[in-house]
């Protein structure tokens, strides 16, 4: 079952990602998108009626999409204010609830969720945050259970095709493409060719969500999905990795990247 196509279309619509993305009038980015989620939806069917935990969860858009699915779903965002509108938004549903991703320090949550599912966050940890998270993940998932971690290629061939149509689609107002920064083209070119350790500067953001609150992170320019591969395995076992949109075309000519992972 395609469960875009059947969530309440003003539940996705109350979320900024959903809106600029899944929603985009744009058939490519649209479609680009939902795969996404279709991919993320079809990778955690099988753990249904496990408690899941969407670490890093935004809008609450995969939530919205598999919540039924799990007997209990928690979200949880560096992001006060998105956090009070996901459970804002998601009131009336039983057994999905939000908290403030600094919360599941507490020991309730340690070894408590069968799943833990990490989409689109680590590739704009700064390093002292990405350290943060991996060792979060392992802390929070069931000693038997699975960590399901997606992030962007933006390496390779695919790097070329990205680039030029989020310049197209900023040229146009459409997409989320704020912190996609230009290239110049010897950085360019080193990331079209780039191995496990190759590496540009990558600029550093800084968002402020409360006046106690700073935060640090990355755009993806620069992100190098192999490096980050080699350091997932050193903290878990990763059973899997796979690919979306195009699977067989593997890391060539794909946006997304998949490690299913289990503790050592």
């Amino acid at each position: 079952m395609n469960r875009t196509a059947v969530v309440d279309g003003k539940l996705l619509a109350g979320g900024a990602y959903a809106r600029k993305q899944i929603l985009c009038k744009d058939p490519v980015i649209a479609w680009s998108h939902s795969s996404r989620f279709r991919m993320a939806c079809r990778l955690v069917k099988p753990f249904r009626e496990r408690a899941l935990l969407d670490y890093g969860c935004g809008d609450g858009t995969f939530l919205a999409l598999v919540h039924d699915w799990f007997p209990r779903a928690i979200g949880a965002d560096i992001d006060p204010q998105q956090n009070a509108d996901c459970a804002r938004r998601f009131a009336a549903f039983p057994g999905l609830a939000f908290v403030a991703t600094r919360d599941l320090a507490g020991a309730t949550h340690s070894g408590a969720y069968g799943l833990v599912v990490c989409m689109e966050v680590l590739e704009h940890c700064v390093h002292e945050d990405l350290e943060k998270v991996l060792w979060d993940l392992r802390r929070l998932v069931a000693a038997d259970g699975t960590v399901l971690i997606s992030v962007p290629v933006e390496i390779g061939p695919t790097l070329i095709f990205k680039q030029v149509y989020r310049r197209l689609a900023g040229w146009r107002g459409l997409g989320d493409y704020k912190y996609n920064e230009r290239y110049g083209w010897r950085d360019l070119w080193t990331m079209c060719f780039a191995g496990e350790q190759t590496a540009v500067r990558r600029p550093v953001f800084r968002a402020d969500f409360s006046p106690d609150q700073a935060h640090f992170f990355h755009g993806h320019k620069g992100f190098n999905w192999r490096s980050l591969s080699a350091r997932i395995q050193e903290s878990f076992i990763v059973r899997e990795t796979l690919f979306s949109p195009l699977g067989w075309l593997r890391g060539l000519l794909n946006g997304q990247v998949w490690f299913i992972c289990e503790l050592r």
